[in-house]
């Protein structure tokens, strides 16, 4: 995305998902590849990076759960559950 002209959000990761809404590993939505957690069969996570027109900096507003951009520019947000196999990912919550 960011060779495109848009900017991936660092103040949010994706995450491990199980027992518990968040659990470990924390999954960046930006980096360099192959320098984030090993993913191992059978974790599941929530990978949802948000996309901004501008710069990535946002502001978390006082009901301490909306996101909005610093600079006013427009974002989108998407989420997946992705279930790590031994003949590679499953998306659940895309169609198949």
């Amino acid at each position: 995305m960011e060779g495109e002209g848009f900017s991936v959000v660092r103040d949010f990761a994706g995450h491990g998902i199980g027992r518990q809404m968040h659990e470990e590993p924390e999954i960046p939505n930006y980096g360099k590849p192959s320098c984030g957690p090993i993913l191992r069969s059978g974790m599941t996570l929530a990978i949802e990076p948000m996309i901004t027109e501008g710069s990535y900096v946002v502001k978390v507003m006082e009901d301490g759960w909306t996101a909005k951009t610093f600079d006013g520019g427009l974002a989108a947000h998407v989420e997946d559950t992705v279930l790590i196999t031994e003949n590679g990912p499953q998306v659940f919550t895309r169609l198949q």
